[in-house]
């Protein structure tokens, strides 16, 4: 751990609000005595969950359409935590209303954070195994397609020109790492 001192926050103003987003300035006084002004997404508290299911050295991955980048992406399953939800319960919910699978085994990887300068809000990584078929009404307006991808061609989903988003590649990446360490991959 770094003993930098944390600058000191003097105001935080609402400058923009929507439905979803709601903006912060955050006034903040550095060590140093310089003093600027940065814009950030005030966190919603909820943390998020993305769940990579295995099953016959395959993985599932869904394809959602992302009105950011006006295209449907290729990825794994997510959604926010409800409040008194584990991370697991969370998992096992969103697997189901996403994929049309629960799992019996969870195995944690890692819990990320996507551009720290801007927003707060945390994802846990968890690898779902021992699946089951079981479908949850989700907030989905369409159903999602489900892609299978053969663990011994992990890498080939970086050549996929719909598979972007960073937080999946990172998931990637981190299974990729929990399957050479079971001797799966």
């Amino acid at each position: 751990m770094h003993n930098l001192k944390k600058p000191k926050i003097l105001h935080v103003e609402t400058v923009a609000r929507s439905r979803l987003f709601n903006v912060e300035a955050v006034d903040l006084e550095f060590s140093n005595g310089e003093r600027r002004v940065y814009e950030r997404m005030r966190s919603s508290g909820r943390e998020a969950v993305m769940i990579i299911p295995v099953v016959d050295n395959q993985l599932i991955l869904i394809r959602e359409y992302a009105v950011g980048t006006e295209s449907y992406e290729l990825g794994f399953a997510k959604g926010l935590i409800d409040p008194g939800e584990t991370v697991n319960e969370a998992a096992n919910r969103e697997l189901k209303e996403e994929v049309g699978f629960g799992a019996v085994k969870f195995t944690f990887l890692k819990k990320v954070g996507m551009a720290p300068s801007y927003f707060s809000s945390l994802m846990n990584i968890v690898v779902a195994e021992e699946l089951y078929p079981e479908s949850l009404q989700g907030d989905e307006p369409e159903p999602l397609a489900q892609v299978r991808w053969p663990v011994d061609n992990l890498l080939g989903l970086l050549n996929e020109t719909d598979f972007n988003e960073a937080r999946n590649i990172s998931a990637l990446f981190l299974v990729r790492e929990w399957l050479k360490a079971q001797g799966r991959a």
